[in-house]
């Protein structure tokens, strides 16, 4: 969520921003709002005063039996406390207001994030290895022949419907495979802390991270009223939800693995064959909740730990910055890490680094006590996927595939296969 104060001093600022994502000015009708609110507090305040002045003058006409001044008086007071429960029930419905319409706002891009319209102009900043293009016609995951066997989604549209597949056998094997290398790497090699958390939140928890309200149709809903989580950025960063931690326990550098749940609402006819784009799925997720002095360069060791990951399983991959009109709702800048598929001949997102700065601290109002004691201040976060386990899981059986339909697999992962190297044309490890 958005400082009003920030808006309030730099309201061409704000409106800039926003228009490099894409969107029209909104400083106005938030200030707008803002000051019919404050207008009524205000308004209220001097009421409250007079009631005060009118209730000494009250017991002085009483003093001296002027009857008449002493209704008069009260009587005024009455209106005046009318008037004023009035006045603040409307600056409390103007503050809700202010607050649900600065919760629909996305983050303001950071002045180094490039411009640009959506995913046609990002910029790729860096890549590693070669894309493999080898001498026979690559097929996507679900059609090599030695991973037919185990990727079963006719079994998974029976069960839950399209968008599901079902796992088996030494396919079953490699992904656990991977969830297991991933968190592995992040916790002996990365430093970070291995995190397990539920995965059905309460709404508020949603809200803290920027699912609601304004996304509430990509997630999915109990009857109860518990949410999904479409990640653990949800759970991890909302450890801190309403807490005032101290200054020496940052940076809190946090993992997860766990199942994700998404409706994918937005992506209709988008990828639909394979799992490329699946309702359920996992994912190992990285948080940080750090201070606001090193947000950045924790941004940077973030995308870091992520690329540690395909380089570790010999995946070729470049790394692009996102423009402004291509980022997510709370990110002031994110890297996307991009997995070359040689089935698809081309490279596809396989994670996504953000930084959020203060934006979702100010939504669950998580703070910091400064080493020096100062005025608490709203922690930074940021979050990022290490990786996907899903999505490595295709890039490893397509850049590892030969041409007998065998798939050879990273070395990384033999240990966590019994020592298994490869997966041969019949869906067998060896």
């Amino acid at each position: 969520m958005h400082d009003i104060r920030a808006i309030r001093e730099n309201p061409d600022r704000f409106d800039a921003g926003l228009a490099r994502r894409g969107l029209a000015p909104m400083a106005a009708r938030i200030l707008g709002l803002d000051a019919e609110r404050r207008s009524r507090i205000s308004a209220a305040e001097e009421a409250r005063a007079e009631q005060n002045r009118a209730s000494k003058e009250t017991g002085a006409a009483k003093a001296r039996g002027d009857e008449a001044e002493f209704q008069r008086l009260r009587a005024l007071i009455g209106d005046s406390k009318t008037q004023t429960a009035t006045m603040m029930a409307e600056a409390d419905q103007l503050d809700r207001d202010l607050r649900d319409l600065l919760m629909t706002i996305p983050n303001i891009p950071l002045d180094r994030v490039p411009d640009g319209a959506d995913e046609r102009d990002n910029v790729e900043i860096r890549r590693w290895g070669e894309p493999r293009r080898p001498e026979f016609a690559p097929r996507e995951h679900f059609d090599i022949p030695g991973v037919r066997p185990g990727m079963d989604f006719a079994t998974a549209a029976k069960l839950a419907g399209s968008r599901f597949v079902v796992l088996s056998g030494a396919v079953a094997r490699i992904h656990r495979a991977l969830a297991q290398f991933m968190l592995d790497l992040h916790v002996t090699r990365h430093g970070l802390t291995e995190t397990w958390t539920p995965v059905l939140v309460l709404p508020e928890m949603m809200e803290g991270t920027g699912q609601l309200p304004k996304f509430g149709e990509d997630s999915y809903q109990t009857r109860e009223g518990w949410w999904l989580i479409p990640t653990a950025e949800v759970t991890l960063t909302n450890t801190v939800h309403g807490d005032l931690v101290e200054h020496a326990t940052l940076p809190r550098r946090l993992v997860a693995h766990s199942q994700c749940f998404r409706s994918e609402a937005g992506s209709a006819g988008r990828d639909t064959a394979g799992m490329l784009r699946q309702h359920q799925f996992e994912k190992v997720e990285m948080v940080s909740i750090t201070d606001a002095a090193s947000g950045l360069a924790e941004f940077d060791r973030m995308t870091r730990c992520a690329e540690a990951v395909l380089e570790a399983l010999d995946l070729p991959y470049r790394t692009v910055v996102l423009c402004a009109g291509d980022m997510g709702f709370g990110a002031r800048i994110t890297h996307d890490l991009e997995v070359w598929l040689p089935g698809q001949d081309t490279y596809r997102e396989i994670s996504s680094v953000s930084y959020v700065g203060e934006f979702q601290a100010r939504r669950m109002n998580a703070r910091y006590r400064p080493a020096d004691g100062g005025k608490p201040e709203f922690v930074h976060t940021l979050n990022g996927s290490g990786l996907a386990v899903g999505r490595t899981l295709i890039a490893v059986l397509e850049n590892g595939q030969q041409a007998d339909g065998s798939v050879d697999l990273p070395p990384a992962l033999h240990p966590y296969l019994g020592g298994a190297s490869r997966l041969d044309a019949d869906g067998r490890l060896g």
